[in-house]
């Protein structure tokens, strides 16, 4: 994989140089880095051109840029890369800001593959209330002691003992001063209308994950006729890290479907 950087940005992103038939971009969960998409990375690599970021304030991608312009971002590593549509694979916050880009960017997009997301264009906003109590408490967590923090989304972000210990080693590298790129987020949510979908859709979810994050799931499966619900027995909200050889048959499957 090669290692780029956006030009006149803080966003780092890993690439090969396979021009396959059809490409493939991953964004990874909050408090991670592309590195949690090792597997499929290896074993897309060589049928597709694939691409992983480390968005803004997590892994090498250190900076003032905002979570909200993520959407920019990837049209920019488009550009660059010489792509007009793209696969996009996007897990909890990558799940959100694949579906800002598709909002913005709708002619762009193949697939969409979301996993342990919400529709954030239909959002109920007393999961939005209790979604940031959670979260406050997290950050309280962190300001008091990052091992602690690291320890605690580690449990409820990946089910699996091996996928727990990439997770922490992941987590341990997040800087406390990174929390103020979330506040962005909320500029995404219910900004837009879903119009009929050109392109099909996956909306996943771990069996161990929290039961906010699997009614959610299961919510926007049956509000969209152009989508497939998936649940992964033996994982939690990090699916691709708790079933890698699952997650990535299935999304293979999807993937052949979508072209």
């Amino acid at each position: 994989m090669i290692e780029k950087i956006i030009e006149n940005t803080d966003i780092h992103y890993w690439t090969n140089e396979n021009q396959g038939s059809s490409s493939i971009l991953f964004i990874h969960p909050a408090f991670a880095n592309h590195t949690c998409f090792e597997s499929q990375l290896e074993y897309f690599k060589d049928k597709h051109k694939v691409i992983a970021i480390d968005l803004i304030g997590h892994g090498k991608s250190q900076g003032k840029t905002s979570l909200a312009d993520t959407a920019q971002q990837i049209e920019k590593i488009l550009d660059i890369e010489n792509i007009k549509k793209i696969n996009l694979v996007g897990i909890s916050i990558g799940a959100i800001l694949i579906q800002d880009f598709a909002n913005k960017y709708p002619n762009r997009v193949v697939s969409l593959c979301c996993i342990g997301g919400y529709d954030i264009n239909n959002f109920d906003s007393s999961i939005q209330k209790e979604n940031s109590k959670e979260q406050m408490k997290m950050v309280l967590k962190a300001i008091f002691s990052i091992k602690a923090f690291a320890k605690a989304t580690m449990k409820i972000s990946v089910y699996t003992k091996v996928a727990q210990d990439k997770f922490y080693n992941m987590n341990i590298h997040f800087k406390k001063s990174s929390f103020r790129h979330f506040a962005s987020l909320n500029q995404l949510v219910n900004k837009y209308k879903t119009h009929t979908r050109d392109y099909p859709l996956m909306i996943g979810v771990g069996k161990h994950d929290n039961d906010m994050a699997i009614k959610a799931a299961k919510m926007w499966f049956e509000s969209e006729s152009n989508s497939q619900f998936v649940i992964f027995d033996n994982a939690g909200h990090v699916v691709n890290m708790d079933t890698p050889n699952e997650f990535n048959s299935i999304l293979e499957e999807f993937l052949e479907k979508a072209k």
